[in-house]
Formats: structure tokens, sequence, C-alpha cells
């Protein structure tokens, strides 16, 4: 009771010096400086083209009746403002989400339809939030690193800004001086305030957290034409007595030292040359919004600064390296803490899309994903797009195999997506990727006309799904998604890389050795990571092949070379998806329930059945989707070979029963794993014919591996053998290379030969 009492009486002297500080804030922004509203995503000239052109744009007319019969339900239902006590998923987290987004939503509609039932909605629902916010402590829910009012966290409190900024531009002229006074300085400026100065934690870091506050303050910024505001959202708080070793909820550093903090170093800093976003596409989804709508109000309002030049104009490439970070069906790569099944078709890419197409020259090719997407933003640029569209401008959106560099400059490691036919390989050796990262340094997945074949956890989290822990990161996360084991990259002792340690992880990145694509029959990419485990050097080689003497052309050649200083346990797990049809080797299911290890994710391992791996060859055929797949891997008979399933350890059943493979090689100093993945065939349920259901490969055999070069060749059913060679230690292009090998002599330039 004591400690209550005590909580509260900070609680009112916090909010004491708040509102000393709202009317301090209001008298020096209150000047009239002939602002003209709306600004930001809506400008009175676009507001005009938009009205002249309506029932001759089918794309924005259809969104704009779908918007409009979403919005009038939510009018005649009522104005809702419940006091907040849910996590994620809860009643009042998700109606206080549904009115932010029914704001913005109304606020256009009233300056396109031009129909002043809107307008009330807006100011009648920001008025009882007016009278509401004053009166908000901290939110009851005690999670989060940086507690929210409306919602658990400050994050969602800044989504609600964001949002609701849009809506009060476009009724800031309808409105009476008084009315706006009254908002101002009831609502938003002290909402403003709450998320910077008295969260700098939250405010003043590099995150898409972050992110989000800053243009939460930068768009009510805007509105109030209030250059303080502004100028915090653009280059932070000058203070913030964060301490070094603070960390959020997620284990990640909320500041470094010498940091730059705002919006401009959350485009600094998180982004590549390329466009990548160093917290992986799920996380930049998530983040797109902001920095664009946030680019469209600066461009709009503050075009001196010509935001969408910024660092070589990264927001617009950021688009690009968004879709090519999706799979064939426009979902993106769960890489690090990601959702599976988020997709383009987000609102949030509705948002990217139309806004890259109309502020980045118009590419064509957006306006074929924006078709897919059937909707559009209603402001200028989605007026854009829409004609574009009605004129029949568009061109096919072309996913070729590429590499997206890591790092504000580009050399923190990559991210590299080679791509044939249905085939799609995700190589994964970028850097920690900010507390959202994973410790999973070269690992890869594999889809198959946009199917998982070999698959990536993804997160342990039911997101808004009140349930599963409030709909938030659950433990799992931390003890099995985050942990090296969960992802189809070497292990070593058991251990993750970088001993599961962000503080460690996050000064690390792998490199890359080679990426060539240019000869579409076999593409390459190879890197090496120095620092997972000291004493050892990862080097990881992928090829996607399409080779006729093969029965489907296309396979995955995977060259995984470890050296050491020391003895080690080495596992190489393979997340396969389907049915297990056929192994060519004997093995012992398990009658005794037990789990793989205790410790790294490993606690979270069934081990279903166990074998000794063949002599030479290791086959593993399984059938998923009605297609047939076969793992064939050089194998020793000391090595071991481990079945696993996920979902131990787990009594709220929050893990996945995923199957797996484990290869595993004891007692070794330097090994080389070399493994292909083969698609092949299909089988017809309704036919109940099996086409082509057993591998092409007969044998995949080392026939040289030293520090300078590896090599192996592949022999198919027929008896024909391909050889692929590797120089480990030299990546030129234009080195000379002679080898003799098993009596045979092979020359070549470059840093490998497929023959």
């Amino acid at each position: 009771m004591v400690l209550k009492k005590y909580v509260f009486i900070i609680s009112v002297f916090i909010l004491s010096a708040c509102k000393n500080d709202k009317v301090e804030t209001i008298a020096e922004n209150t000047s009239d400086k002939n602002s003209s509203h709306p600004s930001l995503i809506l400008t009175k000239e676009g507001v005009k083209n938009i009205r002249a052109k309506l029932g001759a744009i089918p794309l924005f007319d259809k969104t704009l009746e779908a918007v409009k019969q979403e919005v009038d339900a939510e009018i005649n239902a009522g104005i809702e403002i419940p006091i907040p006590k849910d996590f994620s998923g809860g009643y009042t987290h998700e109606q206080h989400k549904k009115n932010f987004l029914i704001l913005q939503k109304a606020g256009v509609l009233f300056q396109i339809l031009d129909d002043e039932k809107y307008a009330v909605y807006i100011r009648d629902m920001f008025m009882e939030y007016a009278k509401l916010y004053p009166t908000l402590p901290l939110h009851p829910q005690e999670r989060s690193y940086a507690r929210g009012k409306l919602f658990w966290q400050c994050l969602n409190d800044s989504n609600w800004l964001v949002y609701a900024s849009q809506a009060y531009d476009c009724i800031y002229d309808w409105l009476s001086k008084e009315e706006r006074e009254h908002l101002e300085k009831d609502l938003f400026i002290p909402f403003a305030n709450f998320i910077s100065k008295e969260n700098p934690q939250f405010f003043n870091r590099v995150h898409n957290h972050s992110t989000w506050g800053n243009v939460a303050v930068g768009m009510i910024a805007l509105v109030m034409d209030n250059d303080d505001l502004l100028n915090k959202a653009l280059y932070g708080l000058k203070t913030d007595s964060i301490a070094a070793d603070v960390k959020d909820d997620d284990g990640g550093f909320i500041k470094s030292k010498n940091q730059k903090v705002g919006f401009l170093a959350n485009l600094d800093e998180p982004f590549s040359p390329d466009g990548y976003y160093t917290e992986g596409p799920y996380y930049q989804r998530y983040a797109m919004y902001p920095f664009l709508i946030f680019a469209q109000a600066l461009e709009n309002k503050k075009p001196e600064l010509k935001i969408f030049e910024y660092k070589d104009g990264v927001l617009i490439k950021a688009v690009d390296a968004l879709l090519n970070l999706s799979d064939k069906d426009g979902d993106f790569f769960p890489i690090n803490d990601a959702q599976k099944g988020m997709s383009y078709y987000s609102r949030e890419l509705v948002t990217a899309v139309d806004i890259a197409y109309h502020y980045g020259g118009k590419n064509p090719e957006l306006l074929s994903i924006a078709k897919k997407q059937d909707k559009v933003n209603l402001d200028d640029t989605g007026l854009s797009i829409a004609l574009g569209i009605k004129n029949n401008e568009e061109k096919p959106f072309t996913k070729e195999s590429i590499t997206l560099k890591d790092g504000p400059n580009g050399k923190q490691g990559a991210i590299s997506i080679i791509r044939n036919s249905n085939l799609e390989l995700v190589y994964k050796y970028t850097s920690q990727g900010l507390s959202h990262g994973h410790y999973d340094k070269l690992s890869f997945s594999l889809y198959n006309n946009g199917k998982e074949v070999l698959q990536d956890y993804g997160l342990a989290r039911f997101v808004n799904i009140e349930q599963k822990g409030g709909g938030n990161y659950l433990k799992e996360n931390t003890t099995w998604a985050k942990q090296t084991i969960a992802h189809n990259t070497i292990i070593q002792n058991e251990t993750s890389h970088f001993n599961g340690k962000y503080e460690i992880g996050s000064k690390n990145h792998s490199n890359e050795y080679l990426f060539n694509v240019e000869n579409k029959k076999v593409q390459v990419v190879s890197a090496k990571e120095e620092n997972a485990y000291p004493g050892t050097m990862l080097h990881r080689t992928m090829l996607l092949v399409n080779d006729t003497t093969f029965i489907n052309h296309s396979f995955v050649l995977d060259l995984y070379n470890v050296s050491s200083n020391a003895l080690n346990k080495y596992d190489l797990p393979f997340y396969y998806s389907g049915q297990l049809m056929q192994a060519n080797f004997k093995y012992q299911q398990q009658s005794e329930i037990k789990t793989l290890g205790s410790s790294n994710g490993y606690q979270h391992l069934y081990v279903k059945a166990l074998a000794d791996a063949p002599k030479n060859n290791l086959q593993f055929n399984w059938l998923d989707n009605n297609v047939f797949y076969t793992i064939t891997s050089a194998t020793l008979p000391t090595d071991k070979i481990i079945f696993i399933e996920t979902g131990a350890n787990d009594p709220e059943f929050n893990l996945r029963r995923d199957p797996g493979l484990i290869i595993r090689k004891n007692n070794t100093k330097n090994a080389l794993f070399v493994t292909a993945i083969e698609p092949h065939g299909t089988y017809s349920p309704v036919s109940e014919f099996s086409v082509n259901s057993y591998s092409s490969i007969a044998e995949i055999k080392i026939i040289l591996s030293t520090k300078d070069y590896s090599a192996v060749s592949i022999t198919n059913i027929d008896k024909e053998t391909k050889t692929f060679i590797l120089c480990n230690t030299n990546a030129n292009k234009e080195a000379k290379h002679t080898l003799k090998i098993n009596n045979k002599d092979y020359s070549w330039v470059g840093p490998f030969m497929y023959n």
C-alpha cells in the first residue's frame, strides 16, 4: 500500500511538471505562421486534383468506397475510448488502435468528400481524448522498458500520434482557434513531450521504436508549426542521461557512446546504402510507414530538406530492397525476429509502394505490385498510382538474384537471395541486427514456388493474440528462436554463436567472400565468419545450380568449411517441412523421451531417432506440398545423425512442433560439410501418381580439402559427374588456378569452377 501511494505521488508530480512545460511551449509557438492545411500527406492542390478525377480512377475510387464504408460504420457505432489496461490483443489495446486508424481515414474522407460529419467525428473523438489524457498515469502493465499511457508501451502510443497527427492536419482549418488551443494544450503537446523528453530511453536511440517516436513528435510538430518539437524529432534530445549499459526488453543496448539520435540518425545507421534495414525485413516493413509518411510530410512542409535525396535516396532504395526480400507470393523472408506470413500486402507496404512511386521517379514496376495490393493511399501518392494503373503503364516487378549489404556504410556483411526458376535461396551473413537480431551467422533458408523447403524458425510470439503472453514476445524467443540451433547453420559444442551474448554479437559481423550470379547455370555466394567462436573459422559457400545433367535441373550445393585450433563437436541442422519418405541408413527411434541438451536452445529439442552415418553418403528423402526433396551429404562412418523435433520444455505449447535432422561430427578440428538439396518430381493425390520420386544425385564426394582449396564431385544416377572447385583464400576474379586432383588436371580463372 505504501509503495502504491509513493508511485501515485511521483505520477502527480510528473504530470504537474508536464503541465508547466506545456504552457511554456504553447506560449512559444502560438504565433500565426499563415500555414495552410492540409499539408502533411494531403495538400490543398492534391485534394483539388483528386476531387476533379473522382469517378474516373477505378482503383482510387474502389479504395475510397471501401474506406468510406468502414469509417461510416464506426461513426454509426459511436465513439469509444476505454481506460487503458490491456496488453496487445486485449480489448482496450485494440480499441485505441482502431481509433487511430479510423481517425486518419476519417481525415482524408473529410478532405476528399467535403462532408463535415467526418470532421465532427474527429473533433469529438479528439475532445474525448483531451479529457482522458491528462488524467492517465503510466499504463498499468509494467513489462515495457518504456511504458506508455494509452498503450502498454511508448511504441504504440507513438503509433497513435503518427496517425492522429494526419487527422488533425485534415481538420485543422475547420476547427476554431479555441478548439485547436485546447487540443494542443491538453492532448498533443503533452503527448509529444511524454514520448520524447519524459522517455529519453525510448526516444533517443537508433531502433524502429525510436523511429516511431521521432516521427510521432515530428508529425504533430509539422501540423502545429512547432519548430522546437520538430528539431527534437529530427535530431533527438540534446541531453538524456541514458547509462551506457541500459538494455531494452529484447536485450539490446539502448544507446552506444557518442551515438547520434533523432530521425536523421535512424536513416543514417540502420540502413545500408543498398536500402537494407539491419533489423531485417519484418521490422523494416513496420518501420517503413513512419519513415516514409514523415518523409512525405517533410517534402510537403520542408522541401528544402530534400529528404528523399538524403543518403543517396536511401528511402526509395529501401522500398525496392524490401520488395526483393519477399518470396514469390510476396511474403517477407523471416529474418531475425519475424512473424511468418507478413507480406507486401500489409498497409505499411501499400503506403511504401505509393510513396516510392510518386517520389522516386514513377518506376512502372511498382505499379504491378500496387495492382496486386488492389488498394492505394487516399492522397496524392495514391492518385499517382491509380492513374498509372489506369493508363496501363505497369511493368512486372522482376526479382533477380541480389545481394543487399548491411551496415551504414555497407561493410557489415550482407544478405543474398539467389533465384533460379521457382527456387529462392536466402543466405544470411549480416551484422547482429540490433536487439531483434538472432545468433545465426551463415544461416540459410530455401523456398520452392513460394513454399518453405528448409526453414528459418522466425520469432516465438503470437502478435496481438492476448492468450499468448499478451501478444508480446514469449520467453522462448530468447531460449529458442534467437539461439543458433534454431537455424540451419553450424553450432560448436552446443553453444550459440558469440555465446548468445548481445554484448559480443553486436560488435561483430560476417564478411562476404564472393557473390557471382553472372552465369545463371551456376550462381555462387560465399561468406566467412571469424568471431562466432574464438579460434574457429566458419566459411560457407552456397551454389544454386541449373544443370540439365540432373532430372529436375536445379539443386543447391552447400560447402560448409570449419577450421579450428581445437577439437570440437559440430552440429549442422536442417529444418525441413513435410513427411519423411526414406533414408539410406538405419535409424533407431527413441522409446524414452529425452532432450538433446540443457541450454542454448538444445533443451527445446526432442531426440526422435538416432543413427550412425553411412560410410560415404547420407540420403534423406521427404515429401512436402506434393513435391519430393532429397538431401545428399558426404559423410564419414564416425558421423552421427540425429532426428529432432521442437517443443521440449515447452509447457504452454508456445513452440511449433517442427522436424529436423542434424549431422554431427565429434572430436574434430577441421571439417568440410558438403550437402546437396534437390527438389525432384511430384505427387498427385488426385491421380495418385508419383513422378521422379527419387533423387537424380547418386553420390557426392569430397575429392580435395585443404586450406587453399575445396573440391567436390557430384555424380548423377546415369554416372555422369560434375566437379566444383573453390579457392578458399583468393576471391580475385582474375586469379589463375591450376590443380591436379586424382591424376586429373584442372585449370580455371577466378575463385571457383564448375564443370
